[in-house]
């Protein structure tokens, strides 16, 4: 159904499922399906059409499910703007996120609610996450952050929820940090009713098009009693697109640095800390990226500012940081496809370990199915 915005339904729901769409055509429906497929089922799934230039709205509206709401009509404004507008819609207790080249394990929001029912100073929840390819096909490697005890200079230099389509968030939470800004797109007269004086609450920064969700993390982290808590089971299926933001590597670091500046006004202590040894470890995730890429001259690029900023993470994190050194020489070193067979022998490896630890962790073998 398409959203009516000039007025919310009197509804309430356990869950409010937010994912953004803009140019996805070959990758939505899988993400709607593994919404829909939850076993936890008092949730909407709220789609924000990005203004899609390709058929990504013809696909979500092929969809009858009661619980599908679609906004049609925003203009082009990025993943924070339409995360924003899915949040001002959303009627939930709880609000997720998923972006639309994502998937979900189908015990997600099961998982996820059952958390933060239990957990009433948690005010984000987060899970591992497994990577696919770009085909969608799972390679059993795992994002595998630090879950508990996290403080906001772990947040900052390390990012644990990892991805957009791992948190689950406290409606609560997020009325906690909402601000006013300019309405910026919105189509209609209908929806630009919705806000006072031609403004709109806000929660992601719009000024942002990369590192809005680390940016609206650490604002929860650091401005408020809210806490931040993983649970270990992989239930979010994160593609590797190539074709995505990350894949501009100059501007996904512009845009970090440009976060950084912001955090300094909320955070300034913790920036005056930290900020040095936080802007290595982005290099050296930002050499991690090129890598993914196949591009070792940046990979190696990357790296060496990130040694060169702060020489202490090789010593802090020794066995991540000389992985990615070895990668990236390697990369920038051999024959393309001489590459490719050591990176897969290093992730059937690398997987099978990460696969060990989720398993001493507690988690239910079927989950990693």
């Amino acid at each position: 159904m398409t959203a009516n915005l000039s007025h919310k339904k009197v509804v309430t729901v356990k869950v409010s499922v937010v994912m953004p769409i803009y140019n996805v055509e070959a990758f939505v429906a899988d993400a709607i399906n593994s919404v829909l497929a939850q076993s936890f089922d008092d949730f909407e799934l709220i789609l924000i059409n990005d203004c899609s230039q390709d058929n990504s709205l013809s696909i979500c509206k092929q969809f009858t499910d009661p619980r599908v709401r679609i906004i049609e009509h925003q203009q082009n404004q990025g993943l924070a703007a339409a995360r924003n507008t899915g949040i001002r819609h959303a009627l939930g207790q709880y609000v997720a996120f998923i972006d639309s080249d994502d998937m979900w394990h189908s015990e997600k929001l099961q998982q996820h609610v059952s958390h933060l029912d239990n957990a009433p100073e948690v005010g984000i929840s987060f899970s591992r996450s497994l990577f696919m390819n770009y085909q969608g096909q799972k390679i059993n490697v795992y994002q595998m952050p630090q879950l508990t005890n996290i403080k906001a200079k772990d947040l900052l230099c390390r990012n644990p929820v990892g991805n957009g389509s791992a948190p689950v968030i406290r409606h609560e939470t997020l009325s906690d940090i909402q601000y006013q800004s300019p309405s910026k797109g919105l189509a209609s007269s209908k929806s630009q009713a919705l806000n006072k004086s031609n403004a709109h609450n806000c929660y992601f920064d719009e000024n942002f098009r990369q590192s809005e969700d680390i940016e609206c993390w650490l604002r929860i982290v650091t401005t408020t009693h809210w806490k931040i808590e993983g649970i270990p089971a992989p239930l979010t299926f994160y593609r590797l697109n190539d074709q995505g933001l990350s894949s501009d590597l100059n501007k996904q670091y512009a845009s970090w640095e440009k976060m950084i500046c912001k955090a300094k006004g909320y955070a300034p202590e913790l920036l005056a800390q930290h900020e040095n040894k936080a802007r290595a470890y982005q290099l050296r995730y930002i050499a991690r990226q090129a890598i993914r890429n196949k591009d070792g001259k940046e990979a190696v690029k990357y790296l060496h500012l990130a040694l060169k900023t702060a020489p202490s993470i090789i010593q802090a994190e020794t066995g991540r940081t000389l992985a990615t050194m070895s990668a990236a020489y390697l990369l920038k070193l051999l024959p393309l496809n001489l590459y490719r067979v050591c990176e897969d022998l290093a992730q059937r490896i690398l997987g099978r370990i990460q696969a060990s630890k989720i398993n001493r962790d507690g988690v239910d073998p079927t989950l990693l199915k």
